[in-house]
């Protein structure tokens, strides 16, 4: 068991695509942690959905050891993700770090996520060691890019370190830097136990698995331990470190970081940021934790059999304890049926829990139109928080109404600042600042509504900047809008899972592009189906789908007229019988045509 002094805890941060997750594997293959014959790419990176997606979507500790100047170091790394809907994921484990490893790409230069993170750890007071990847390429431009550090970050050029994670170029020295630079944890491993859970999986034949970093003290195996936010005792049934495989330990000290099994089969026991010590003789001071996420984009996810309600919430509960930055609570809906109001951090977040339940718990889903938390203060003095349109008052009821607004950083090539500025205009985004970053890279800073950043500022930014611009957002707070509540009316009846709120200057052309996109995805009944979107008693918008028709006089030929014309009364009266009886099938297409209000269609 290796003294705090020759332990080094580190995390590596940097924006997405930067090279972090290859950055993990040199330095796996380096300090021989995983032989050649086992190595593989993005070796951390083990969901198979990360690897689908090739982004790294949880954090992943491992423990290398490192021989320098004649001893053995232990290195517990923990890879983090880059995405901004990721942040609470870097948060954490930037907790039980040290120091951090800022990477940079040589060519890109610093980016709005690069930005962020460095901010994250130094709020954490975390010694930063500022990498800068990618030195091979032929277009790596690494004195520009140094310049970028010094400028945006206020960390020397001297300190940055050259490295291609591809090639190994340069990464001894880098092993090195962090022997060097990253001071070694102040734990004391004879204090009573104190460990911070800073993730947790499930498995199917172990129960939860409890990440833990030892702060002070010891952990043995077969020793009986408190957690003291939930407050239950638990034994001990294994212990070990991640190589990046788990491997069983007889124990945990102080500065170590590594795994707890201790037979937890009831999920609600586990809670993320939660500390353990000893559960008889003196304790240690519980630790602060974690703030708690503050989720973003809220919507319902609806089994598209009915049958698999319980189902869903088992999965979800599973999916809880290894990603609390998600929550859900059950809900139901007219057109839906039973289901689960889900809270998520932004809508890749989204995406990737929705596409972890249909591959990981075989659940075919039906997912209802993202939508922001708004705030009302009601007539009465009442304040509410919705999460979902259905529960906003009539207009009669609202005296204001608050919608979410964060501050928006772009990283954008200096000839495109122009789009950007016309793209958040068109949002009605209020300009706050602009900043050089070097002579062909500006930052620009806008506060936006996060409704206009959360749909899909992000693909066009992409577009507008031909995929060079990146951006990263903050909640600043809430702000008084002008703000309606659209209803859609099938066949003169509200349809609660296509209800939307919106501002009321974009309600008209918004309520003709869901009404046409409806128009288009429901199929054509024996009955005529009359689409409307109206804002309180007022229709803005409305279509008609034609009923599907049958020649009844086609088998009369010449004739009396009032024949047909007795035939066609008769089909009539069939027609307005069924209008008055008959259900309207509404397509899953057509809980999405909400998103789609696209641009085009507005003008």
């Amino acid at each position: 068991m290796p003294a705090p002094k020759f332990i080094r805890n580190f995390s590596i941060v940097a924006h997405i695509d930067h090279g972090k997750s290859t950055l993990a594997d040199r330095l796996l293959e380096l300090t021989e942690t995983v032989s050649k014959r086992e190595m593989k790419e993005q070796l951390l990176d083990a969901m198979a959905l990360e690897r689908e997606r090739g982004i790294t979507i949880k954090s992943h500790p491992v423990t290398m050891l490192y021989k320098h100047g004649g001893q053995t170091y232990e290195f517990n790394l923990i890879d983090t993700p880059g995405h901004v809907d990721f942040h609470y994921e870097v948060s954490r484990s930037l907790a039980c770090c040290e120091g951090a490893l800022l990477l940079v790409d040589a060519f890109q230069g610093v980016e709005a996520q690069t930005v962020a993170n460095a901010y994250a750890a130094m709020e954490q007071e975390l010694t930063i060691v500022p990498v800068m990847n990618k030195i091979d390429l032929t277009h790596a431009r690494p004195e520009e890019v140094k310049d970028e550090i010094e400028q945006t970050l206020a960390i020397e050029r001297d300190e940055v370190v050259g490295v291609s994670a591809k090639t190994g170029q340069n990464c001894d020295e880098l092993l090195a830097a962090i022997v060097d630079r990253v001071p070694p944890p102040t734990g004391d491993p004879d204090a009573p136990l104190q460990a911070m859970v800073f993730d947790s999986v499930y498995d199917e034949f172990r129960g939860a698995v409890t990440y833990v970093r030892i702060m002070n003290g010891t952990v043995k195996k077969g020793q009986k331990i408190k957690f003291l936010q939930a407050g239950t005792t638990h034994d001990v049934v294994e212990l070990g470190q991640f190589t990046p495989a788990r491997v069983p330990r007889e124990s945990l000290s102080a500065g170590q970081v590594g795994y707890l099994v201790c037979n937890i089969k009831s999920l609600g026991q586990v809670h993320i940021g939660d500390t353990v010590s000893v559960a008889t003789g003196e304790q240690a001071k519980p630790l602060p934790g974690y703030h708690e996420p503050q989720r973003m984009v809220f919507c319902g996810l609806y089994p598209s059999d009915g049958q698999d309600f319980e189902e869903l919430r088992e999965a979800l509960g599973k999916l809880a304890v290894n990603d609390p930055s998600f929550e859900f609570e059950p809900e139901s809906s007219d057109a839906l049926g039973f289901g689960f109001r889900c809270g998520f951090l932004g809508l890749l977040h989204m995406e990737i829990i929705q596409q972890r339940l249909e591959g990981e718990a075989d659940i075919d889903l039906v997912q209802t139109a993202p939508n922001v938390t708004y705030r009302i203060k009601k007539t009465d003095g009442e304040w509410l928080e919705v999460h979902t349109p259905t529960r906003v008052p009539d207009l009669g009821e609202i005296e204001e109404f608050q919608q979410p607004i964060v501050r928006v950083s772009f990283v954008v090539p200096t000839e495109y600042v122009g789009g950007i500025m016309k793209l958040c205009a068109d949002r009605r985004g209020e300009f706050v600042r602009q900043e050089y970053l070097s002579p062909t890279r500006v930052m620009l800073v806008y506060d936006l509504a996060l409704a206009e950043v959360v749909y899909d500022m992000h693909d066009k930014l992409k577009s507008t900047t031909r995929g060079f611009g990146t951006m990263d957002y903050e909640l600043k707070g809430y702000e008084q809008g002008d703000l309606v509540r659209m209803d859609i009316l099938v066949k003169g009846e509200r349809v609660d899972a296509l209800s939307i709120v919106c501002d009321r200057r974009d309600a008209d052309p918004r309520g003709r592009a869901i009404i046409k996109k409806l128009k288009k995805e429901i199929p054509r009944h024996m009955f005529e189906v009359a689409l409307q979107a109206a804002i309180g008693s007022r229709i803005v918008a409305r279509e008609n789908i034609s009923a599907m028709k049958k020649n009844v006089t086609a088998k009369c030929y010449g004739g009396d007229i009032s024949r047909k014309r007795k035939l066609w009364e008769k089909q009539k009266e069939g027609k307005k019988r069924m209008k008055s009886i008959g259900q309207v099938d509404i397509p899953q297409k057509a809980f999405l045509a909400v998103l789609e209000t696209g641009e085009e269609d507005k003008k």
